[in-house]
């Protein structure tokens, strides 16, 4: 059995450059052993092929000790188990039902609502700009994913605002603000069941009660009350990954210039900047049913192990030059995990690359020089995700100022 190297979450070097302190554990073994304050230790892949088995691996389950556990009130604890702790036939039903609403052919036909969004959130981030700096995380990325969220699932314009709330809470993780938030969320994703079950609209959630109409098999409304707080909990992803892949290009001016020259490669730079600059550098945690193997390691019964995206989707084994961003990489390589793979392969996944798509493509084409100011991109110290605090940008000067 190979050495196996340990890497502390809380460590400042781990914190400041994930990818080279999971990028040397990967280099000596395919597990590494993190070390996770107030937690004890869990296994983590660090390698491509080991990490996509474990993610189809039956012997490894998702649970409700995958997830913090949050202090709400009672009445609220039946809507926060999602199909993420759900395994088998329980999943399998619920995918079953829901996926046909968040296929990508669906996703496309949604873009013109969100090329409103996107518009409209530029437009009040670029008049709110201070003295020509812009805040692109708060003003920008931050309110977008609730914004197509709230389009979404039906909730009126005038509701909006405090769910933009909502989402800011989710988005900072998990803190006082992340729990307040959530019996409103409960109540308020209640309410929209209740309303769209009257009322039919353009919307999510008029479609699935629909489905819960004709389907012998349908969605009872605490799953689709569920679903709504799924949707905001895993909904955040561009938030982080738009700020990402901003400062990404503007640290690598070759790459911004490729992608301003040619906007056809933006499907395929989203894929890029996903896998070099993704938002989890680890996925939730899945724990051995049994005694098992991973690579020759021994896992005992009940021993949580999680994915090192952070290493996986750099790994030289299946990468050509991974460190290396490349919106133009040669086709034909392996799909980055950062979405996961297999049963759980996220749901949101195909809105969640439209939006990324749409709001990167509108930032290029309204701002067509931008810089990052001095210190402006400053990161959250988040173990689990590399995530941006704050992304401010110069914009030019205007001729007539």
């Amino acid at each position: 059995m190979p050495e196996i190297p340990e890497i502390h979450l809380a460590d400042s070097a781990t914190l400041a450059d994930p990818f080279t302190a999971y990028g040397r554990a990967r280099e000596c073994a395919p597990l590494a052993r993190l070390i996770v304050p107030g937690l004890g230790t869990m296994w983590a892949v660090t390698r491509y092929a080991e990490a996509k088995a474990l993610l189809t691996d039956r012997r490894f389950e998702l649970t409700a000790s995958s997830y913090l556990q949050l202090q709400v009130p009672e009445h609220c604890l039946k809507f926060l188990r999602t199909m993420q702790e759900m395994e088998g036939a329980e999943h399998a039903r619920l995918r079953r039902l829901v996926s046909p609403a968040f296929t990508a052919r669906r996703a496309a036909e949604f873009r013109p609502r969100i090329d409103v969004i996107v518009d409209r959130l530029l437009d009040e981030v670029t008049r709110e700009s201070d003295g020509g700096v812009l805040d692109l995380l708060r003003g920008f990325a931050g309110p977008l994913p609730m914004e197509v969220i709230c389009e979404l699932v039906g909730i009126p314009p005038e509701d909006r605002g405090r769910w933009r709330g909502y989402g800011a809470a989710v988005a900072a993780g998990h803190g006082p603000d992340f729990v307040a938030a959530i019996p409103a969320i409960v109540g308020d994703a209640a309410a929209a069941v209740a309303k769209r079950t009257g009322q039919p609209g353009d919307d999510l959630l008029s479609e699935l009660i629909g489905i819960r109409a004709e389907d012998s098999d349908r969605l009872s409304d605490t799953e689709l009350v569920t679903l709504v707080w799924h949707l905001v909990l895993t909904g955040q992803t561009p938030t982080v990954l738009v700020a990402n892949a901003v400062e990404a290009l503007l640290r690598h001016p070759d790459q911004l210039a490729t992608l301003r020259a040619d906007p056809g490669l933006l499907p395929d730079a989203v894929e890029e900047l996903t896998r070099w600059c993704g938002p989890q550098l680890l996925t939730l945690p899945r724990y051995a049913r049994e005694d098992a193997e991973i690579a020759g390691v021994p896992i005992g019964r009940g021993e949580p192990v999680t994915a090192a995206l952070a290493a996986v989707n750099r790994d030289p084994r299946v990468f050509t030059e991974p460190d290396r961003l490349d919106l133009r990489r040669p086709p034909g390589q392996p799909t980055h995990l950062g979405y996961g793979h297999g049963p759980h392969f996220c749901l949101g996944a195909a809105l969640a690359r439209v939006q990324t798509e749409i709001a990167l493509g509108a930032v290029l084409r309204r701002f067509p020089v931008l810089a990052l100011t001095d210190g402006g991109a400053r990161r959250a110290p988040d173990p689990g995700a590399w995530r941006l605090a704050e992304l401010r940008l110069t914009l030019p000067a205007r001729p007539d100022s």
